[in-house]
Parts: structure tokens; sequence; C-alpha cells
């Protein structure tokens, strides 16, 4: 049994405000208590809610290596466990044309021309580990029965070298941003968080956290501004790190308060999209906004 990495629900929120993350009760319940059960995480939710962020704050906060799977359509097996080096397995075989085929077979087939993936590589670390399999729905169908074979027993079979056993099991995070429904079966092996945008009140703590020069009432009114963004129907609504980088422009830029002039000449640091940029032109009301207090 592996020594746990959080004592208490309470140790979970100390210990990821400390590296960052402010995480609600919900949060840091389903941290502890996938850390105590020894199960993945499966954290669902629009981009830009802080999904990704939590895994590196885990990390963090446990002092561990971050070993990440970036999904995508048609990743395979080879990018995602393991692959063997063929241009040096060549090189060794054309180098050792006099002693035999068996002899190379035996020398080719050894770690030295192992590639080790994400997937086996957090396994095979004897250190404790995060894995973050980021952006789970954008892989295939196929992908989602490997990755219920290695999360099912942590384990791989390298058919030359025989089976790996993880040595000391990753704290698993898998994220989705929902635009596929993932399997029963995957669902099944996970414990579920949903993160949604944060409450204003929220969104205003990890500001000051993050850019702590903000002057308080300034940041109260980027927020506001930034949810009411939010409520129209844009491409590619504002994320919390493009909060952040606003209100880090707005310190570099040295504004005191947030009027329309501010607003129009740093947009960009929040919308990336020209469509996003004409519909906040004309629907985007300051003076409409409730005051900050």
């Amino acid at each position: 049994m592996q020594q746990p990495l959080f004592d208490s629900v309470d140790d979970v929120v100390e210990r990821l405000a400390g590296a960052g993350y402010l995480a609600s009760t919900s949060i840091a319940t389903t941290v502890f208590l996938a850390d105590r059960l020894g199960k993945p995480v499966l954290v669902e939710g629009p981009a830009g809610v802080g999904k990704t962020e939590l895994a590196r704050a885990l990390a963090e906060a446990t002092s561990s290596e971050l070993v990440r799977l970036q999904c995508y359509e048609g990743i395979d097996e080879a990018r995602a466990l393991y692959e063997w080096n063929h241009a040096k397995q060549l090189l060794r075989i054309t180098a050792g044309r006099d002693e035999g085929w068996t002899q190379a077979r035996d020398e080719v087939f050894s770690e030295e021309f192992l590639l080790a993936r994400p997937l086996l590589k957090a396994i095979r670390n004897p250190h404790q580990t995060v894995l973050l399999i980021d952006e789970t729905d954008k892989a295939d169908v196929e992908m989602e029965g490997l990755l219920l074979e290695v999360l099912g027993d942590f384990q791989v079979t390298v058919p030359e070298l025989g089976t790996i056993t993880a040595l000391r099991r990753p704290f698993v995070v898998l994220t989705s941003n929902e635009t596929r429904e993932l399997s029963e079966a995957l669902k099944r092996r996970c414990l579920f968080l949903h993160l949604d945008f944060p409450s204003p009140e929220r969104e205003r703590d990890i500001v000051t956290l993050k850019v702590p020069g903000l002057d308080a009432r300034l940041a109260e009114s980027l927020v506001r501004v930034v949810g009411a963004l939010r409520s129209m129907e844009l491409r590619k609504a504002p994320s919390i790190a493009e909060t952040v980088d606003w209100a880090r422009t707005l310190l570099a830029l040295g504004a005191d308060t947030l009027d329309e002039q501010v607003v129009q000449a740093s947009l960009g640091v929040v919308l990336k999209y020209q469509a996003d940029h004409r519909k906040a032109a004309s629907e985007l009301r300051l003076d409409r906004l409730p005051d900050p207090a």
C-alpha cells in the first residue's frame, strides 16, 4: 500500500493553495478520495476552467514529476505507450552483419532501443508521478481501450521485454472538454469532477493571488467585465488564465480604472477572434455593469 499524498481534505486545500491553485471543497474532496482509493480523476468542463492547471498544481504540491500525454485525433499506441527506435536498430543491425541475426536481434530489442512514451514513462518512474492525460475526448475510441488496460492494472507488456509493472502508482488526472462522450467503461475507472468557470468572488481571489500588485477595485472590475464577456455568445470565452493575463496587462500599463479606452486597447489579451471583438464592441457596456463595492 502506497503512502497517501494528503492527510485530509483541508491538507489538499492548503497545499494546492501553496502551489497557486484555489481549490473548492468539492475539488479538494475528490482529490483526497482519489489519493486514498488509488483511482484516476476524470475532470470535465469547458476549455479554460483550470483542468490542466489542477494537474500541474498537484504535481507541485506533492513534489511529483508531471508526465503529460496530450491527446489528439489519430494518436496511437506508439505515441502514447512506447515504440522502438527503428533508425538506431537498423544502424546496429548493419554494423553487426557478421555477428549473425540471433545476437543482433537480442541486442536491438533491448532497453537501449526502447523509446518510452508518456504512459510507459509514468509507469516505470520509481518516484511519485502525476500522469496528466490531457483532452482525452480528442483521442479516438480505440485509445480508450488502451487507457482502460493501462489504468486497470498499471502495467504494460512489451513482448520483447516482458511485463512492466508500476513500482509506484502515478496519480492520474484525465481531462475532457466534453467534445464527445467518453465510454462508460472508462468513466467507471475514475472519480468524476466537473469544473466550470468560477464565481466572480473566487475568480477575484485567483486574480489577487496570481497578480498581488493589482488594486482590489480594479481586480473586481476586471472580473465583472470578464463575466460579461462570458455571458455573450462568443466563439471562445475568456479562460481563467486569460483573466490573469489581462490583470498582468493592466498592471503593466499602469491602469487604475477599466474604462472604454483601456478595454479596447487590451481586449486582444482575452479575445482571440475578430468576430468576438466585434461582438464585444457592440454589446459590452461598462456603464451598465454593477459598480464594484
